[in-house]
């Protein structure tokens, strides 16, 4: 699936002190960053990229038209998408991150803004954000590829040559078969038939008494 990367306009981080986030005056615990659109149309958001400055939780809501007539409204398409970095070797912290469409809680089209927010509930980490934020639109879809036809209903014009030349006829070979059978069965049937071929053991006897006179 093609995409194609969307202008965008990422506005300042706002800091945001909400609920049982105790941290020090100037570094909350929770933030949020705006991203507009100002000359792209409503489109398919494909994927979110992004790299992770020790993040532990992400959320994303989107404004977008929910139908052709409604006015925009946000929506939560992701909840607390967890980056939480290891705390004791500090691994994931400044990592890169893409998140896909399937991904989110909701349908993605005719996005119009993109919020971020941000959390980091752990005072060992009081700064963190995410930088070198990139948005990807759908791309254009791939034409459909056209099998040929003789995959499923050869015609013959369009049979494939056979693989090794001086192959037997089918059909030949299974008249010739019957034939054989037919045979088989016609010497079964036939006592005279059956010696037909054979040594006399009698004479086999006869010739070998001859041989010690």
């Amino acid at each position: 699936m093609s995409r194609v990367p969307v202008a965008c306009h990422v506005k300042g981080t706002v800091a945001l002190q909400v609920g049982d986030v105790r941290t020090s005056q100037g570094r909350p615990g929770v933030l949020v960053i705006d991203v507009t659109f100002p000359s792209v149309a409503p489109f398919e958001l494909q994927e979110i990229t992004f790299k992770n400055y020790y993040t532990a939780f992400l959320s994303i809501r989107v404004r977008q038209y929910t139908s052709m007539h409604a006015t925009a409204k946000w929506v939560t398409c992701l909840r607390d998408y967890c980056l939480m970095p290891d705390p004791h070797s500090e691994e994931g912290a400044q990592e890169y991150v893409s998140l896909f469409k399937h991904q989110m809680l909701c349908d993605m089209s005719r996005v119009l803004e993109l919020r971020l927010i941000l959390r980091q509930p752990s005072p060992l980490w009081l700064s963190f954000t995410v930088e070198e934020l990139q948005i990807y639109q759908q791309g254009p879809k791939s034409p459909s590829i056209t099998f040929p036809k003789w995959l499923s209903h050869p015609v013959p014009c369009e049979q494939p040559a056979p693989l090794l030349e001086g192959l037997p006829d089918p059909s030949r070979v299974s008249s010739e078969v019957q034939q054989m059978w037919a045979l088989t069965e016609m010497i079964r049937a036939s006592h005279t038939s059956t010696r037909i071929g054979r040594f006399d053991v009698d004479g086999c006897y006869d010739l070998n008494l001859l041989s010690y006179t």
